[in-house]
């Protein structure tokens, strides 16, 4: 099959884009880890009360202004339902599900998280400004679904 010249370098050109397009991707997730999480971590969804740390949910600090939210997600609600850290803080969230698949957004912000039963999810987000930021579900969870909510305080 013989292709005319403008075929040939069309052809190069696509298969260039993607071999660039590959590349950058590979290294963006092994070099800068910017790659989606695994679900190595993963917890028992009927266990959820028993097993440690979300056995007691709470806010830990863990180092100097960083600190650590243990939370459980379930129908229509967030525990701890109050979050208080200071500003500047590093704040990681280590949430899992008690029943159905959750969101976690923070608003104005770029955290975003699904939550889903039986896997643990850990997201990290530092908050350089005072104020109350409000915490959403963003994926549809029940009848409830457009109550579920809380908020960070960031003093």
């Amino acid at each position: 099959m013989k292709l005319h010249r403008h075929e040939e370098i069309w052809l190069i050109i696509g298969v260039g884009i993607l071999v660039l397009s590959m590349v950058v991707t590979g290294y963006q997730t092994f070099a800068l880890g910017m790659g989606p999480p695994s679900d190595k971590d993963t917890i028992d969804p009927q266990k959820v009360d028993e097993t440690s740390p979300f056995d007691n949910p709470g806010v830990y600090e863990i180092g100097e202004n960083k600190y650590e939210v243990i939370m459980t997600l379930q129908a229509f609600g967030f525990t701890p339902n109050e979050i208080e850290v200071p500003a500047g803080a590093e704040v990681t969230f280590r949430m899992t599900s008690k029943d159905v698949t959750h969101g976690f957004q923070i608003a104005g912000t770029n955290t975003n998280a699904m939550v889903m039963p039986g896997h643990i999810q850990t997201i990290t987000e530092t908050f350089d400004e005072p104020g109350e930021y409000l915490v959403i579900c963003n994926e549809y969870c029940g009848a409830g679904h457009q109550m579920m909510g809380t908020t960070i305080t960031v003093k």
